[in-house]
């Protein structure tokens, strides 16, 4: 039996939509029924609270299920048309590591939806870290986790000063430059760190002796530039066939 959600209770979830109040509190929202079957099977420890509006589909799931009201529903989502479904879960608690296998770097990248797919590209070429600087965009952005379609569960996320992390590193740096080597003719290792930079500036300057394999995608038509998201997976693509 459904239930009014309190104004407090309602209150507390939209702040959730702020970084300030995400961080304060270490709590973010996740939408959507196959986001949340996600966290369901990869991570249900770090769910909180199921809110929904048909809780009868979530049978078999341990969590706690709240049914809620619609017009509750669409107070606290963030969506235009809400999915029936909204989940608060803990932050994920993850760090850095400098072990071997093939990461990515993220250097200030702004746009919520590329953040999202370079996470799910992440999960579905089998890269389990990003390293994010501190002024790349909120991975619990919610629109990021929507771009995520879930993959965030699977994909380690950290934020830290790039710098110091690279210069520590003992992993070739593959950074994606207009200037460097083709991609197609690059002799690729299997571990590594794929450095991808800023949509509009690349990456930064003070991060580019850094960067110790420049490659780059040639171009074969007339198309001016590559988005980053996409970028991504064509470089990902390549270092899968290693």
């Amino acid at each position: 039996m459904s239930k009014p959600l309190s104004k407090e209770q309602i209150k507390r979830i939209q702040m959730l939509h702020k970084k300030k109040f995400r961080d304060e509190s270490k709590l973010f929202i996740i939408e959507g029924r196959k986001i949340i079957d996600e966290a369901i099977k990869y991570n249900p420890d770090c769910i909180q609270t199921v809110y929904s509006v048909s809780p009868e589909r979530f049978t078999n799931s341990k969590v706690q299920i709240v049914e809620i009201e619609n017009k509750d529903l669409k107070k606290i989502s963030s969506l235009k048309h809400p999915q029936g479904d909204l989940a608060i879960c803990h932050y994920l608690g993850n760090k850095p590591t400098t072990e071997s296998k093939l990461k990515i770097a993220l250097d200030q990248i702004q746009d919520p939806g590329n953040m999202g797919t370079i996470i799910r590209l992440a999960a579905w070429f089998g890269v389990d870290e990003i390293i994010a600087s501190q002024d790349t965009v909120d991975c619990y952005n919610p629109k990021v986790i929507q771009a995520t379609m879930g993959a965030i569960f699977n994909v380690k996320i950290s934020y830290c000063e790039l710098k110091p992390y690279l210069e520590q590193s003992k992993l070739p740096v593959y950074g994606a430059l207009l200037e460097g080597e083709n991609i197609y003719k690059s002799n690729l290792q299997k571990e590594g760190v794929l450095l991808m930079g800023n949509e509009g500036n690349g990456i930064s300057n003070e991060l580019i002796p850094l960067v110790s394999h420049p490659i780059t995608i040639p171009r074969f038509g007339t198309g001016e530039s590559l988005n980053v998201a996409m970028a991504t997976g064509i470089l990902l693509s390549e270092f899968s066939r290693m």
